[in-house]
């Protein structure tokens, strides 16, 4: 036997459509009771929410009766489908929000070091098996307690946010160009010569190294401008390599970097 009631309360906002043949007082009076507008839900919104016990207190049915008669059945019938479109909506976005793609156990990467004025920045990467980034370790040297805590945590909160689905895009379009200390010369990075911050170069570097945002850099790309999707032995070699091999660490320029360890194996399977 069921203990507790609970009780509802919505707030719709709808408009009803009627076409008149005259436009006076005599049919205006009459527009509420007719039902062959057309209705249109624009709006329910939670009001309020109220729970008692069964049985402390009747429930007084007559006035929903009253309620169920003034509306038109079509208005009750489409206030009922909004609000399971509601529900199924919210059900769905929470589901998707909760959806953490984990790194795996033993994953790619690559480490790059550099030198912002007198500042280190060592910038660690972590790669889902496709080669897309999915974290982020951010280390410095000459800086407080205090600042290698947050900007610990600023690259843990980065991490988590890839992992949760948001776009690298979105956060090289916030940080780029940020502009506080320490800034000037970049130092050990070939495709980076200054930065306004360390942020601004943490992120140049990622949208350069997993994004192909050329813009972005301060020198030319080396790359091949050769496609690696064909079907001859040579390639299937190179994609068994891109398995293997950081995105990141290659700039996506797996043909180019690759072309020695396959002059290699070719040398290797002639010498058998």
């Amino acid at each position: 036997m069921k203990k507790y009631i609970v009780e509802t309360y919505y707030t719709c906002t709808f408009k009803t459509v009627h076409t008149l043949d005259n436009l006076d007082d005599t049919e205006l009076s009459k527009i509420d009771k007719r039902t062959d507008g057309n209705v249109e839900v624009i709006d329910v919104k939670l009001n309020n929410r109220k729970t008692k016990k069964v049985g402390g207190k009747k429930e007084d049915k007559s006035i929903n009766n009253k309620i169920d008669k003034v509306l038109p059945e079509n208005i009750t019938n489409q206030i009922k489908n909004v609000q399971d479109n509601q529900k199924s909506k919210s059900f769905n976005l929470k589901n998707k929000n909760n959806s953490r793609f984990k790194m795996p156990d033993r994953r790619k990467g690559y480490i790059q070091k550099a030198q912002i004025g007198d500042h280190k920045v060592y910038l660690h990467t972590g790669e889902y098996d496709d080669g897309k980034i999915g974290e982020i370790f951010i280390d410095t040297n000459k800086e407080g307690e205090l600042v290698k805590a947050m900007m610990n945590n600023f690259a843990i909160a980065i991490s988590l946010g890839l992992q949760y689905g948001v776009p690298l895009e979105e956060y090289v379009d916030a940080f780029i160009d940020t502009k506080f200390e320490p800034s000037g010369n970049v130092i050990g990075n070939d495709r980076i010569l200054s930065a306004s911050s360390i942020l601004d170069y943490v992120f140049r570097e990622l949208a350069i190294s997993y994004l192909g945002k050329e813009e972005l850099a301060h020198t030319p790309s080396i790359a091949s401008s050769k496609s690696l999707e064909t079907d001859n032995g040579d390639d299937k070699f190179l994609k068994i390599v891109k398995n293997i091999t950081s995105k990141g660490f290659v700039r996506s320029n797996y043909e180019e970097k690759l072309v020695d360890l396959s002059d290699v194996r070719i040398n290797l399977k002639t010498k058998n």
